[in-house]
């Protein structure tokens, strides 16, 4: 029993159109105005222009890079996962020059969350986590109990652009599998 190849094709093309859709409608790269600055967390001892997001660090401070010259932003550190009454710091920076950064900040071993919005921005907050992970001195401030743990050391979140181009790939990768499913003779198998 031989079947047709129209309705395999008339399916491999309605999944490529409705890829093709889901590309379109995918939300532009580019955030709202106000919202495009970053916040990243330095060790106590690295340069404040340092472009570098450093996930693991024991007195560490938050530093602000392209904002907008005058922006302010809100920003909260609280563990991850959030522990009730567990240790946080919260703050407000304000830019002149687009970037800034916060006073050294210390807090116990664990896992925390930077969580940041800019002032009138229309975007959503943003967040980063990090850990704290002080080297054992009983001299140092930093002891006491853990403030959490879990969670994924990322730079930047898994965005609906980033989605898009998977379901893209994903079209690619069908059509790619039916052509090689076919016979010498053009048929499929």
């Amino acid at each position: 029993m031989t079947t047709s190849v129209r309705p395999r094709r008339a399916a491999a093309l309605a999944v490529l159109a409705t890829a093709g859709s889901m590309l379109l409608a995918a939300p532009t790269a580019s955030a709202a105005p106000g919202d495009n600055g970053d916040i990243k967390i330095h060790s106590a001892t690295t340069a404040a222009d340092d472009p570098v997001n450093e996930p693991k660090v024991c007195d560490f401070y938050l530093a602000a890079f392209n904002f907008a010259p005058g922006q302010t932003v809100n920003w909260t550190v609280e563990t991850q996962p959030k522990v009730p009454n567990g240790p946080t710091e919260s703050g407000v920076l304000t830019l002149p020059t687009g970037a800034g950064k916060t006073k050294n900040l210390k807090l116990p071993d664990g896992t925390y969350k930077v969580t940041w919005k800019t002032v009138g921005g229309m975007g959503a907050d943003k967040q980063k986590t990090f850990k704290v992970d002080c080297p054992d001195d009983p001299a140092s401030p930093n002891g006491g109990p853990p403030a959490g743990g879990g969670g994924l050391a990322r730079d930047d979140a898994f965005t609906s652009v980033a989605g898009a181009a998977g379901v893209g790939m994903a079209a690619v990768g069908g059509v790619a599998w039916l052509r090689l499913r076919r016979r010498a003779d053009g048929t499929a198998s």
